[in-house]
């Protein structure tokens, strides 16, 4: 067995062990979009012959898959650090792209799965989500979410060393971003300035993209933008993830 397909089957094994983190990762998004729903049941958005639902499904998704991927490596990271598993991974000897690589792969695993769970709860008739016919775009859209979020949580697993402090600093980058990217509230009502910061964060990007594969809403110009910035933040945090990366508390 290589040193990848052991390390991808203990982040396998790490991340569906605990019932906390499933529900997390799976259930709480889809609370949020059962509040909504229902908020908003039978509601429509003028001149676009889609619901409401439509519009808020793709931003509770964005938000769920960025979650998932950043507390995912982020934890993971920081457990395999703090029992110094990484420092005995390290001299197997293995490199940094194949423990993140490994993480890699259950990530987009888990983002499958959560993703074609949350649009089948979507489209149940008590919610009514629509899909558009570009729908087949949201699956580029969420392998960059995953890729982005999961290099930013590089960096945050990186450097935090307890439980505590990577679900303080992942909530404090995630929630925030939520609010300020559109995920639980419409861009087109907040002030400009907000709008203009909103373009500095990598979640706006992942709704944009999503939106517009579920709904239509936008131009294709639109999506090819939001991928595009993505590789970019993808890229970035990637770069500061390995330079930052910590095979032992001590180093």
């Amino acid at each position: 067995m290589s040193a990848y397909t052991a390390l991808a089957r203990a982040s396998y094994k790490a991340s569906v062990r605990d019932a906390t983190t499933l529900f997390f990762t799976f259930a709480f998004p889809l609370v949020f979009l059962v509040i909504f729903g229902l908020i908003f049941r039978n509601q429509e958005v003028a001149e676009t012959g889609h619901g409401y639902i439509d519009f808020i499904a793709p931003g509770v998704l964005s938000w769920g898959l960025a979650s998932a991927a950043l507390f995912g490596v982020s934890f993971t990271l920081m457990q395999w650090r703090h029992d110094d598993l990484l420092r005995i991974i390290r001299l197997a000897p293995t490199s940094v792209w194949s423990v993140v690589g490994s993480r890699y792969a259950v990530a987009l695993a888990i983002g499958v799965a959560q993703s074609l769970l949350f649009v089948g709860v979507a489209m149940l008739p008590f919610l009514g989500m629509r899909p558009d016919s570009k729908w087949p775009l949201s699956l580029p859209m969420m392998l960059l979410a995953v890729t982005t979020f999961l290099a930013l949580g590089l960096i945050v697993g990186s450097r935090a060393d307890t439980a505590e402090a990577v679900a303080a600093i992942a909530n404090c980058i995630v929630v925030p971003m939520a609010f300020l990217s559109g995920s639980f509230y419409p861009l087109e009502l907040m002030p400009g300035w907000l709008q203009g910061i909103s373009r500095a964060l990598p979640l706006r990007y992942v709704n944009d993209g999503m939106a517009y594969a579920f709904t239509g809403f936008g131009t294709m110009t639109d999506y090819l933008v939001a991928c595009a910035a993505l590789i970019g933040f993808a890229v970035v945090f990637a770069v500061v993830g390995v330079r930052t990366f910590r095979w032992s508390r001590d180093s």
